[in-house]
């Protein structure tokens, strides 16, 4: 988004890409109203809308068994009252699509920054390695989008602020059948939680747990977590064993930070 908005201006600008493309597993698909108001005022949103998504207007949770209002959309000022719900490597694809258009963009592809260029205790661009070798990209600006573990920030010499947080998540897919709840979920029971995520064949499920809890789950066997998983939402019982191994669960360790962790991406401009 920076890198758009920066070329729309037209500044040369330069988006390193760690991966081959887009496609991977993100922790969250969400688009709130708040983005997708502002793709209406980037001139984008009629053509974002024809991407394959879901809409939710409400959220609602199950509290000790008790169905309670949780979210309205339905009552925002902003064009769309929704949460959309797209795969973050679409979103991803069809902005670079559009800021390829900007003659001052480009996008690299299997680009990883690796360090960064310092002169005069000034930085002036990046070290990045690619398939073929190592290259060095100068610019006025770098910006680190890469992740709580960036290379930028460190080599800077930034100090990175964290603020502990006593949950981690557990994230999981499980099979949707015709008969389950329409409804996006947060299931509440005894201090514990477990969300639920509508996609178009399957849950995305989220399993909040203490920090640093999961080998302690795992010690109890999988048939515990699996019942205590249907314990929270019985419609899923005869799906249970569909989750047969711990490869299937992964472990989102909950941290805040003022760094996103979307991609593994670095921006450089030139001229700024």
């Amino acid at each position: 988004m920076a890198g758009y908005l920066l070329a729309r201006a037209g500044v040369p600008v330069i988006v390193l890409e760690k991966h081959t493309d887009f496609f991977r597993d993100f922790r969250g698909d969400t688009i709130h109203p708040s983005t997708l108001e502002l793709m209406y005022e980037l001139g984008l949103l009629e053509e974002f809308l024809k991407q394959p998504h879901q809409e939710v207007r409400e959220l609602r949770a199950a509290v000790n068994g008790q169905i309670v209002p949780v979210a309205d959309f339905t009552k925002l000022p902003a064009h769309c009252k929704f949460i959309a719900f797209m795969p973050q490597w679409d979103f991803l694809t069809f902005l670079s699509a559009h800021a390829k258009r900007f003659p001052s963009f480009q996008l690299l592809m299997e680009h990883e920054v690796v360090d960064l260029i310092i002169e005069n205790n000034r930085v002036m661009g990046v070290h990045a390695e690619t398939p073929r070798g190592e290259v060095e990209v100068h610019a006025d600006l770098v910006i680190g989008a890469d992740g709580r573990h960036s290379t930028i920030p460190r080599r800077a010499g930034f100090k990175q602020c964290e603020f502990g947080v006593p949950i981690d998540a557990l994230w999981m897919r499980i099979s949707k059948k015709q008969g389950d709840p329409k409804q996006t979920f947060g299931f509440f029971q005894h201090g514990k939680l477990l969300v639920l995520l509508a996609r178009n064949d399957y849950w995305q499920a989220g399993f909040v747990i203490p920090k640093g809890g999961f080998e302690r789950i795992k010690e109890r066997g999988l048939p515990e977590f699996q019942n205590e998983i249907v314990s929270f939402a019985g419609f899923l019982r005869d799906r249970q064993a569909a989750l047969d191994g711990w490869s299937q669960v992964q472990v989102l360790t909950v941290q805040l930070n003022p760094l996103p962790d979307w991609s593994r991406e670095c921006l450089l401009c030139s001229d700024y």
